[in-house]
């Protein structure tokens, strides 16, 4: 597997980062080629499933995520999101947190360990290095002021 971690530190409360970043569908809007649909019924919790579909008209795949740890920050203490990754292409599980930090700031890592069915271990560096950049990238899109 390839495993990945980014930091970002935003000019946003922990509960704006959160927000923003457990915003399922926007992922779609600031990931190349990708749409996220919701399975699940809101509000946004454990057992929540999403899809989010990457590819061109019928060639792609279908990035199956389940929610199995959602909790938003409260009383100015952390948030912390796990989603297992449960398609037939893409393996693993991604964390998302946000810690306040002072003057206002949040602390946001996202940590990644990624699987490609098929893909050989070997390519596990090159992996991690692109998921890195599109996630940072992904990121950078989400807490991005709107």
């Amino acid at each position: 597997m390839a495993l990945f971690q980014l930091e970002r530190t935003v000019l946003l409360s922990p509960d704006d980062a959160w927000r923003r970043l457990t915003d399922w569908p926007a992922h779609g809007d600031v990931v190349p080629l990708t749409r996220v649909t919701v399975v699940t019924r809101p509000p946004a919790r454990e057992g929540t499933v999403f899809v989010a579909r990457t590819g061109l008209g019928p060639l792609g795949f279908d990035d199956r995520m389940e929610v199995t740890v959602w909790q938003p920050p409260s009383d100015g203490g952390p948030g912390r999101c796990r989603l297992d990754k449960r398609g037939r292409v893409v393996l693993g599980w991604a964390e998302i947190e946000v810690r306040p930090e002072p003057g206002g700031r949040t602390r946001v890592v996202w940590r990644e360990d990624v699987r490609v069915r098929f893909l050989p271990s070997l390519f596990d560096p090159l992996l991690a290095t692109a998921a890195r950049a599109m996630f940072g990238r992904a990121a950078d899109g989400l807490l991005r002021a709107r």
